[in-house]
């Protein structure tokens, strides 16, 4: 018994090791849920609730650390920053990681994987899912012959049973009854009254080749007023030994481990999917930002305009009063003023509407702080640079390799192909073959339980009264339509998803491209804005020039006041079009978070400690710097 002891022990370690190196994650992330609760030294650890982080749902402090005077002062790499620790969006798919990781301690013990949100668990997984059900050890069980009028053997039957994690069941009861006879010749009484002490205990485990195995200890000491009895009270005690072995469907890693495999798929799709998740809120937060830069700018360019036009109200004003212009132009330069303040009010407005959206990408919760807080953006709207166009073959290249859709499809097709080939697999018969040792003990209890006991055990444990027993099982479905249904529609999917993935990858090649034409055509376009700016200053001083000779009208100086001010709002409009589409060019190439300098551990851990310095930032600065 000792040995039989050790071999489990050593089987199960080993088998333990194998699945949690085979995915093991980087500890460095956060707390591994993979490996479960250590049962040694606190034995009742796996019976207790496994600790999880805190629920925090207070903004960072570096929200509130930013905040100087009234004023949120931010630079892109603050903002980003700001969004990691504190976008609900990344905050809610951030759960997906230890989820999964979940998933697969339940896999590991050989129940059915669950699945993420956005994961692939194929339905041809579930049939003879391991963890639906654990077989009960049959044919096997019971005290057996020992202790009954007669001996004599059977059929016998061991199943596959049990799952990867040890089961232990134990059974103890008291029994008293009295029944009635109809005959003298076997009992000698007329009715007979039983005392029982039943015990049973059993050990199941199954392994990833679809070995199991199953020890039962049953024992029984029973007192009674029948006559004839060669032990009275008796001990009657047997244990089982059996063994059970796949050698068509079932046998091998993959029937028996495909649970843990898709699980572990799926932990590494749920990073992708965080992945994606944060691309597409850093997306947003970008774009956010240069709206806000741009909304900014627009009230800039509309105080310009507000005050040339004051100035050449109060010239115009100036002129009428000693007469060298008419009193009826007092009404052109009022108007424009009025113009004038009118965009300045909308352009206000508009700042704020924009400063609202901004401040709930960045937080968890309002905060009185943040609500009275102004956002001052410190970057500068990006001047066109030619570095920012790369080739479509590299940019095509970096897309296929790097977006997270196209690897969640390849992941979601890894886990199809683990169906389809557990399915065929499921296609052959089902063949076992099994093993069964048992021992049987008699004895008699007339001075106490522990010795009538302790002889019985004996008598099972050293063979006196064995058994031997081996066979065969086989199930043959004569027509088979249900595997043969499971596996096509298996297959099927799985082509099904190699067209989806198709798809994609064209939709992906096809967004790059449409970023390239984007960011191109907004290169030209700011590139263009910048001359418009650059003449109508100049149209406007020539007329500004004439208008003091006395040849031009306020009028004229009007018009040339509002073609500069459409100049600079096109400017403006042109800087953060091309903005949003270098952005949208990161995005479809897979490298927004390479290109801001943001790691997928900080989005797992919420936590930043560091302030990223973007190339694309840098990039930025010592354009505007240049110019």
């Amino acid at each position: 018994m000792k040995f039989v002891c050790v071999l489990m022990a050593t089987l199960l370690s080993a088998t333990a090791v194998q699945a949690q190196q085979a995915i093991a994650p980087n500890p460095s992330i956060l707390p591994n849920y993979i490996m479960g609760p250590s049962w040694f030294p606190t034995i009742l650890k796996p019976y207790q609730q496994e600790l999880i982080k805190p629920l925090v749902m207070e903004n960072s402090p570096r929200l509130h650390d930013l905040i100087r005077n009234g004023k949120l002062r931010l630079s892109m790499a603050d903002t980003l920053a700001l969004a990691i620790e504190n976008n609900l969006d990344i905050a809610v798919q951030r759960f997906l990681h230890p989820i999964a990781e979940a998933d697969v301690l339940r896999a590991s013990s050989g129940q059915a994987a669950r699945g993420i949100a956005g994961a692939l668990v194929p339905s041809g997984l579930t049939q003879g899912a391991l963890g639906v059900g654990v077989n009960q050890f049959q044919g096997a069980g019971g005290v057996g012959g020992a202790g009954g009028i007669s001996g004599g053997g059977g059929a016998v039957q061991i199943p596959q049973v049990g799952t990867f994690d040890p089961s232990v069941t134990i059974n103890f009861s008291l029994d008293r009854t009295s029944s009635p006879l109809n005959t003298l010749q076997v009992a000698g009484v007329s009715h007979v009254n039983t005392t029982s002490t039943a015990f049973s205990s059993s050990y199941t485990q199954l392994f990833p080749t679809g070995t199991s195995f199953t020890y039962n200890l049953n024992g029984i000491r029973q007192s009674s007023t029948q006559q004839f009895l060669l032990y009275n009270p008796a001990v009657i005690s047997r244990f089982t030994v059996g063994i059970n072995q796949p050698l068509l469907s079932g046998r091998g890693v993959l029937p028996n481990k495909r649970f843990i495999m898709v699980a572990a798929n799926n932990m590494r799709t749920s990073d992708e999917l965080l992945r994606q998740q944060v691309t597409a809120t850093v997306v947003q937060v970008e774009n956010a930002y240069w709206n806000l830069a741009a909304a900014n700018e627009a009230i800039l360019a509309a105080e310009r305009t507000l005050e040339v036009a004051q100035r050449l109200d109060d010239d115009t004003k100036g002129k009428v009063e000693v007469g060298t212009v008419a009193a009826i132009e007092m009404a052109s330069t009022g108007s424009a003023v009025a113009a004038a303040q009118r965009d300045l009010i909308i352009a206000q407005t508009d700042f704020q509407l924009q400063q609202a959206q901004f401040k709930k990408l960045l937080s968890k919760r309002t905060d009185p702080e943040l609500d009275a807080a102004t956002v001052d953006t410190t970057d500068d709207l990006p001047e066109p640079n030619q570095r920012d166009v790369p080739e479509l073959k590299t940019a095509l290249a970096a897309a296929l390799e790097e977006r997270p859709e196209l690897r969640i499809t390849h992941q979601d097709l890894a886990n199809q192909d683990i169906s389809a080939r557990f399915t065929r697999d499921a296609l052959l018969p089902s063949v076992h073959v099994f093993s069964l040792y048992a021992g049987a003990g008699l004895a008699g209890d007339n001075s106490n339980l522990t010795g009538g006991t302790g002889k019985s055990l004996y008598q099972g444990f050293s063979a006196q009264y064995p058994e031997y027993a081996s066979g065969l099982s086989m199930v043959i479905p004569l027509r088979n339509r249900a595997a043969q249904a499971d596996n096509l529609r298996a297959r099927l999917e799985q082509q099904q998803l190699e067209v989806s993935a198709q798809r994609l990858k064209q939709e992906v090649e096809l967004e790059v491209r449409e970023a390239m034409v984007s960011l191109t055509q907004g290169k030209a376009l700011v590139e263009a804005a910048n001359e418009a700016v650059k003449l109508a200053n100049r149209v406007l001083d020539g007329e500004r020039a004439r208008f003091e000779s006395g040849v031009s009208t306020t009028y004229n100086v009007i018009l040339r006041q509002r073609d500069l001010a459409a100049a600079r709002q096109a400017q403006i409009t042109a800087s953060v079009t091309y903005a949003k589409a270098l952005v949208d060019m990161h995005r479809a190439t897979g490298g927004t978070l390479k290109e801001n300098g943001i790691e997928l551990r900080d989005a797992l851990t919420g936590e930043i400690t560091r302030h990223p310095s973007p190339p694309f930032q840098a990039s930025q600065r010592s354009n505007a710097e240049s110019k």
